[in-house]
């Protein structure tokens, strides 16, 4: 029978190799949860885009008018918030000002951004990823539409 400090000669060099397993394990976790974070961070910021877009477009007068400032809006908010955005893309429904006056109505507007991931250099985490929000505004019921 060996005594016991022979045995403990031959767990000679395991911490380099658990170390070799648990650094990138723990490298990926990292860049799992900075991803995470950002895909929330810029998700939150395009909800708020696509509101203050929406409501630019309810106080417009116009159809083209409510593309124009909901579009600015869009960008501007997402720019405020420091998001960057490879491509934003904004969709108005402006049926709503065809309807009547005296009638309730509304302004859809659907907020996109292309968002750029590839700096994070993760397995498994696609490089662009598409991010969209979609809010509501109504119009005045007594204002004339055009």
């Amino acid at each position: 029978m060996r005594p016991p400090a022979s045995r403990r000669g031959s767990e000679r060099g395991s911490a380099s190799v658990e170390a070799a397993i648990a650094v990138p394990a723990f490298a990926l976790f990292v860049g799992l949860i900075i991803f995470g974070g950002r895909t929330t961070v810029a998700h939150q910021a395009v909800e708020s885009a696509a509101v203050d877009a929406a409501r630019s477009a309810s106080l417009a007068r116009t159809r083209s008018t409510a593309e124009t400032a909901a579009a600015a809006a869009a960008t501007n908010s997402l720019a405020n918030q420091n998001v960057a955005c490879v491509k934003v893309t904004v969709k108005v429904d402006t049926a709503a000002f065809a309807a009547a006056v005296g009638q309730n109505a509304a302004v859809h507007v659907t907020v996109g951004c292309l968002l750029d991931l590839e700096d994070l250099a993760v397995p498994g985490v696609p490089g662009k990823r598409t991010l969209e929000a979609r809010a509501s505004s109504s119009l005045d019921t007594w204002r004339e539409r055009s």
